[in-house]
Formats: C-alpha cells, sequence, structure tokens
C-alpha cells in the first residue's frame, strides 16, 4: 500500500461526504489519528481501515489497488465526458459511457463516483426512455450509496435533488417542482454554503420562478428572478442572465404591462448577443415584434 495515496484518498472521499476529521474518527480512533493517515504518517492497522472504508461506503479492497493505475486523471476525464454529452443533451452517447464505466471498479469500488453514474442514467431514463418511475428509482439508488448519517449533503446530491425538480417541470407537477427546489435552497441556506458550482443558486431562482409563472404567482415568480440577477452580479456567474431578463419580461407580459416586458425582453436580446452560439435570434426577434404590435393597439 502507498500510505500518501490512501491517506490522500480518505481525506477525498470524506470532504466528498462532507464528514470532519472528528465525524470519521468516531468510534473507530482518535481524530488525531485520521489526520496523521491523510497525511500518509501513520500506517492504519486493518481493523481501522476495514472501519473507516464502511463509513466512507467504499469495500475496503478499494484502498488496496491505489496506485495500480493514473486512476485519477481518468475518472476526471469520464466525468468530464459526461458533463459535456449532458450539457449537449447528447444522451444516448452519454449512457454508452454510462454503460461501459458501470462495470468498471473504478467507479463501482467508489459509491461517490458511481452516484455520479447513476445520476446520468437517470437523466437518460427519464430524457430519452420517457420512464420517469425508472428515471426516479436509480436516483433514489444513487442517494442510497452514501450513508446519511453525520454529513451534509453534498453539491453532486443538490444536482441530483435539482434533477428531480426538473422531471417534475416536465411532466407539469409545477407545485412539487417548488418544493423539490426549496429543499435545496434551505440546504443552501442552513449551511450558509456557497457551492463551487455557483450556477447551482442561479438554476435555483431560475427554475423556481418558472414554476411559480406557470401557477400564475407573479410576484413571487418576480422577486425570485430579481434575486437571480442580485446573486449573478455578486458571484460574477452570468450565464443565466439573459434567460433571468427574459422571464421577468415574460412576467410583465402577462401581467399587460408590456412597456416593461418590452424593457426587459431588450436586455435580454443584449445579453444573449453576448454569446455567439445562442440559438434563439428568431424567437427573439418574433417575441419583440409581438410587444411592439401590443403597444401599438389603441388603449
Amino acid at each position: 500500500m502507498k500510505l500518501t495515496e490512501i491517506g490522500k484518498k480518505i481525506s477525498e472521499l470524506r470532504n466528498e461526504m462532507a464528514l470532519t476529521q472528528g465525524e470519521l474518527a468516531e468510534g473507530i480512533c482518535t481524530q488525531a489519528s485520521i489526520s496523521l493517515i491523510e497525511k500518509g504518517e501513520l500506517d492504519p492497522n486493518a481493523t481501522i481501515l476495514y472501519q473507516i472504508a464502511k463509513k466512507l461506503g467504499v469495500d475496503v479492497n478499494y484502498f488496496f489497488h491505489i496506485g495500480s493505475t493514473p486512476r485519477l486523471d481518468y475518472i476526471n476525464e469520464v466525468e468530464k465526458q459526461l458533463r459535456a454529452l449532458r450539457i449537449k443533451h447528447q444522451y444516448t452517447e452519454m449512457m454508452e459511457i454510462v454503460s461501459i464505466e458501470e462495470k468498471n471498479p473504478l467507479f463501482y469500488n467508489n459509491p461517490a463516483k458511481l452516484q455520479f453514474l447513476y445520476w446520468h442514467k437517470s437523466i437518460y431514463l427519464f430524457e430519452v426512455k420517457k420512464d420517469h418511475q425508472q428515471a426516479v428509482s436509480i436516483m433514489e439508488k444513487a442517494f442510497s450509496l452514501l450513508p446519511n448519517k453525520k454529513r451534509a449533503v453534498t453539491e453532486l446530491e443538490m444536482e441530483m435533488m435539482m434533477a428531480l425538480g426538473t422531471y417534475q417541470f416536465t411532466l407539469g407537477h409545477y407545485q412539487e417542482v417548488i418544493d423539490q427546489y426549496k429543499k435545496v435552497q434551505a440546504i443552501l441556506d442552513e449551511t450558509n454554503r456557497i457551492p463551487a458550482d455557483k450556477t447551482i443558486r442561479t438554476r435555483l431562482y431560475y427554475n423556481s420562478s418558472r414554476a411559480h409563472t406557470r401557477l400564475g404567482n407573479l410576484e413571487e415568480s418576480q422577486t425570485l428572478l430579481h434575486e437571480g440577477i442580485d446573486w449573478c452580479i455578486e458571484s460574477g456567474e452570468l450565464h443565466l442572465m439573459p434567460a433571468l431578463h427574459y422571464q421577468i419580461g415574460y412576467n410583465h407580459e402577462l401581467m399587460g404591462d408590456y412597456e416593461k416586458a418590452l424593457e426587459f425582453l431588450d436586455y435580454s436580446i443584449s445579453l444573449f448577443e453576448l454569446s455567439p452560439d445562442h440559438t434563439y435570434s428568431t424567437f427573439l426577434s418574433e417575441k419583440r415584434s409581438n410587444l411592439l404590435g401590443l403597444l401599438d393597439q389603441p388603449k
């Protein structure tokens, strides 16, 4: 065994599960021992290593294989490919990779990484197979992979919770969407967390606002959208700024305030045009013409 690599992996798994060294040590050894093990300065005996593996949700043999392959680079590359395919909605290609890596011990011996695969498998089942029940079942299986005792919800698990909200939106279950996103919002608020992926909070504001709009809760929607814009400015994460402005304008349109609707639509068009690969030019142009027609109507 390579002590430094085992210690590093224990530290990585512990942080993924949001456990402190003291929490990992509880019932096993001292916090100081965990600290030394993670630094590669203490060789854990078989009993301690087994108990650590059990609490971290991996098979103890996982640690004995560390160092034999450039596993971290490979895992990172697989995850990078899956993210890119998901964003591009290339779900079939995404599932091909998932099917291969499910049989890879680098994934199936690591619950956090297997959880990542199951998340993408669930998306495939929902988007391609249109099997909502099975998609939710796989997501529930993913959640069960990591023990939830004395740990915070991971960022990946927040993404999975948000995916469940997306499923509900597609099915037209808008109150369920709001309830699901409130759970994620509560996690962020209770822990005062700033996710590494800052778009998580932006997407919470945007997707929740859309569900409120569908339910006719326009004031609640507007509040969330303005909070989303404030967060974008504060965090410097501007990816959804055009969509947030568009949705505000759409809400004003539904309220019958066509001047405000046009104002925010023009904001959104200006912001969308900063992204050369956006595909909404025709739709936005037609939307603007319709609003101008409504403004030209006699009052």
